[in-house]
């Protein structure tokens, strides 16, 4: 027996009319992402700034599936929130993480931790404390500086975990 292979596009489409459900989405969730494996493994990663609950785990994934015909394509779903070690992959995201310390992978493969600051359509600014000499002064003083980098020239972005 022959399956299909479901389209990525419209398991993003589906999901993005659900999210778009004020019945369903009263909290603002959004789509971080969708794949679909050759063997019809399909993950949806969503999010919100509150945190995904299990439930609206469980009721997009049975909302996916009621779309979806087994007859046609056989297939395996998993709903998710994003974990804490995957990188950023929606602008929401790093809104939602402002304020939060991040590093930031960029291009030409340097990295540069600190805290997120702010998060434009084109954009992100982070701040680094550090002491520093500086001139006029006794001791290292305490100097705070930014850095904002354009999306174009970040290859990741991740959340800074501490222990």
């Amino acid at each position: 027996m022959f399956f299909a292979m479901i389209s990525p596009a419209t398991v993003r489409d589906l999901a993005e009319k659900r999210l778009s459900d004020p019945g369903f989405n009263p909290k603002h969730s959004y789509l971080v992402d969708v794949t679909v494996s050759s063997a019809n493994k399909i993950r949806v990663i969503i999010d919100n700034f509150n945190g995904i609950s299990i439930d609206e785990c469980v009721s997009m994934s049975r909302w996916i599936e009621q779309q979806l015909d087994r007859e046609t394509e056989d297939f395996e779903l998993e709903v998710t929130s994003p974990g804490l070690d995957q990188p950023f992959r929606v602008l929401r995201q790093y809104e939602k993480n402002i304020g939060k310390e991040v590093e930031i992978k960029l291009s030409d493969g340097s990295k540069i931790q600190g805290t997120l600051v702010t998060a434009g359509s084109d954009s992100v600014e982070i701040e680094q404390q550090q002491k520093e000499k500086v001139e006029g002064k006794k001791g290292r003083q305490l100097v705070t500086r930014k850095f904002s980098f354009p999306f174009s020239e970040i290859k990741e972005t991740r959340i800074v975990i501490k222990f």
